[in-house]
């Protein structure tokens, strides 16, 4: 990257400082600023940008999206489990206190001794695997999932993640539709159906009225006939 830069700015007959000669902020050459360019650079420039996206990163995920992105990595198959971080798993499994209490804790840190061993033992079957997803399968496939209970259990809570997080943002932008100032005042119950109808509306569409009419109909007897 360096060569390509370098070329680029001799095509356009841009001055190339050498690293280790004096920055002189400013255009001005008469007061150095006693650092060279090198270090200029390095710290005043590369290590500030990653500052600032670090920063946003920080205020884009809190805590809890940290662990559980970081145990969803760690969970990882691919190149035998490079990324694999029993701590980092740990902490994600924590963040499901109803599907693991302090018993399935710390029956899930003997799981993943054993689970690791067994994954990196040279298995074909699992030495190609191209994520979470292909580990899930293959589990079933050999019929570790019994075995290997509570790590299956949180591949599969991992697998179900991103699908609750997308479902649950529909959900909020379809609540604007469903629940406006006509009906701000809709009870829970009626507001959950209704959105339920919104959401699903391609499933729904191939309902035909007179099905919801029988079925309307039917569920206890009334005064007159739809």
């Amino acid at each position: 990257m360096l060569d390509d830069v370098s070329s680029f700015c001799d095509v356009h007959d841009i001055l190339i400082p050498k690293l280790d000669e004096s920055y002189f902020p400013g255009k001005s050459k008469r007061k150095s600023s006693g650092v060279s360019y090198e270090h200029h650079l390095c710290v005043e420039v590369f290590f500030v940008v990653i500052d600032v996206q670090l920063q946003e990163l920080n205020d884009r995920f809190d805590v809890m999206s940290s662990d559980l992105l970081l145990g969803m990595g760690s969970l990882n198959p691919v190149n035998s489990f490079s990324n694999f971080d029993k701590g980092k798993i740990m902490t994600l499994a924590k963040c499901y206190p109803s599907e693991f209490d302090d018993g399935k804790i710390q029956d899930l840190s003997y799981q993943l001794d054993t689970f690791i061993i067994h994954m990196r033992s040279g298995n074909p079957k699992f030495s190609n695997l191209q994520g979470i997803r292909d580990l899930a399968k293959a589990l079933v496939e050999e019929n570790l999932e019994e075995t290997y209970s509570l790590v299956y259990l949180l591949v599969k809570l991992t697998l179900i993640l991103p699908v609750a997080t997308a479902t649950m943002e529909r959900a909020f932008s379809s609540m604007k539709h469903i629940k406006n100032e006509v009906r701000n005042s809709i009870g829970n119950q009626y507001l959950n159906d209704c959105l339920v109808c919104y959401i699903e509306r391609d499933v729904f569409i191939n309902v035909s009225n007179d099905v919801i009419i029988d079925r309307f109909q039917n569920m206890k007897t009334r005064r007159g006939q739809l």
